[in-house]
């Protein structure tokens, strides 16, 4: 009894810490213009319209799906889907807990653990709930059961738990296909090498695995295919992931990326990088820094697959790095000749906190929009919703898509994320995204939303099509401040 009271205690305290360390979340609007896109994807779904169908994108339908529960359930204010990042994180911090402890780490040392990945998801856009913060607490419970009793032949329900939670997440990116083969891995292969699970037990167990690892992604196929969508399913879920995946980066900018990385957490990598070397003190820690670096070169693996480094993508690899963090921390305490070992790795697993907190406050507190000044993406969903009627027709032509959602408007394409209609990206949606402007522009959508600080990344072909269509069907309505330039609201005369 009193250790349930002390566990939920510890999940409490971690959940109350992603609230509060995550506290700047809650203020802008935007923070990442994927999140918007989920949020729009999950409100046209609420409506009765499919993600791909309704709103495109070339995700799997898990983030919106998760977003629309959560706006179901509390409504479609910015703060529920921040909150629900908040819960995510906390439970992503409390798997660590459970296993760094089950890896031979005392309490408060595993808790500080918990507390780095939570003050580490500050950066790299972790702010947004984006897609890396909703598979974190899915994946790390997944490795918790994978590295439950080691050597110990897992039982089939276990296997099942990971079947699922793996499959949730590969419901959400992809990517997770890295850390499931791992976890599966994990769970098995020190028994089998014991000789606790015999071959064909090993085959069961796998094919078992496997099966509830695709089991969501499949029964979400067999529901577009019996609902009539299965060609928007076909393109949005598998073929534009393979077509951006085609467009990688070069070698030298993916290594400036990687090491751009390093150096926005660079006590962390430094911690890890002593976990790796001389972290291990007896066979439970030794086999924790064993997992904990197969997981972090799983985590690579899924940053690198995409053939882009976008900061987000980075997320992946902070759970295994608060694990050899931690390890490394120790190994620390015990050089300088610390009496309290445990004492001395938290405050330096502290330290590494509070220093990933103060990367992500200083631009925070720099840029005052929603703090001593409005938010401009707020600005301009009040602006629109005063022009235009609720549910009329929008083009959002490179402004965060959210705008939509917050201003009430409807939508004037599916294609509603400005880098793949009016940017790079827009080789990716498959279709002569030329043609999609003209269509859209002959329908004379009740506004249009145009952002000159982003201009330029309208592709040269669209910007004198789109420069037409205001001078001659749209007058200026109003006109909101951003950081690159003016946003500009345009209503049909």
């Amino acid at each position: 009894m009193r250790r349930a009271a002390a566990r939920f205690a510890v999940a409490a305290a971690l959940l109350t810490a992603a609230l509060v360390l995550r506290g700047p979340s809650f203020v802008p609007a935007v923070i990442d213009i994927d999140e918007g896109l989920y949020m729009l994807q999950a409100r046209e779904w609420l409506r009765g319209g499919l993600p791909y169908v309704a709103a495109w994108d070339m995700h799997p339908v898990g983030a919106p799906a998760l977003f629309a529960l959560a706006m179901a359930l509390f409504g479609d204010g910015i703060w529920v889907l921040r909150a629900l990042g908040a819960a995510c994180v906390g439970a992503t911090a409390l798997a660590l807990v459970t296993i760094a402890r089950g890896g031979g780490v005392a309490v408060a040392p595993a808790v500080a653990t918990g507390l780095l990945y939570v003050a580490g998801t500050t950066l790299f856009g972790g702010l947004a709930t984006n897609t890396e913060i909703l598979i974190a607490p899915l994946t790390a419970w997944a490795m918790a059961l994978a590295a439950q009793a080691p050597g110990v032949a897992p039982t089939m329900a276990r296997i099942a738990a990971m079947g699922v939670l793996i499959g949730v997440a590969l419901l959400i990116k992809p990517v997770v296909v890295f850390e499931g083969s791992l976890a599966w891995l994990i769970a098995i292969v020190p028994a089998w090498r014991a000789g606790g699970l015999a071959t064909g037990r090993v085959l069961v167990l796998a094919a078992s695995y496997a099966a509830l690892c695709a089991a969501p992604s499949v029964i979400v196929a067999a529901a577009y295919a019996a609902l009539g969508a299965w060609e928007a399913f076909l393109d949005g879920a598998i073929l534009a992931p393979l077509r951006y995946a085609g467009g990688r980066v070069p070698a030298l900018d993916a290594l400036r990326y990687v090491t751009a990385a390093l150096l926005a957490v660079p006590w962390l990598a430094a911690l890890a990088a002593i976990g790796c070397w001389r972290g291990a003190r007896g066979p439970r820690q030794a086999g924790l820094r064993g997992v904990a670096v197969l997981w972090f070169a799983a985590t690579a693996a899924a940053i690198v697959a995409p053939g882009q480094f976008y900061p987000h993508y980075f997320l992946l690899a902070l759970p295994p790095l608060a694990l050899l963090g931690t390890l490394g921390a120790r190994a620390v305490a015990r050089g300088i000749g610390a009496r309290h070992v445990g004492r001395i790795a938290v405050a330096v697993l502290v330290f590494a906190g509070l220093d990933a907190l103060t990367r992500m406050a200083v631009p925070r507190l720099y840029d005052p929009a929603g703090l001593t000044r409005p938010d401009p993406v707020r600005a301009v969903a009040a602006a629109l919703a005063a022009h235009v009627a609720p549910g009329d027709p929008v083009w959002v032509v490179n402004y965060p898509p959210v705008v939509h959602v917050l201003a009430g408007a409807g939508l004037a394409t599916r294609y509603v994320f400005p880098q793949h209609l009016t940017g790079a990206h827009a080789a990716v949606t498959g279709i002569d995204a030329d043609a999609e402007v003209r269509r859209i522009l002959e329908s004379r959508p009740a506004a249009l939303v145009v952002y000159r600080g982003w201009w330029l990344q309208v592709r040269p072909v669209l910007r004198p099509m789109i420069e037409a269509a205001l001078a001659g069907s749209y007058a200026r309505a109003a006109e909101i401040d951003e950081a690159l330039g003016p946003v500009e609201i345009w209503t049909r005369r």
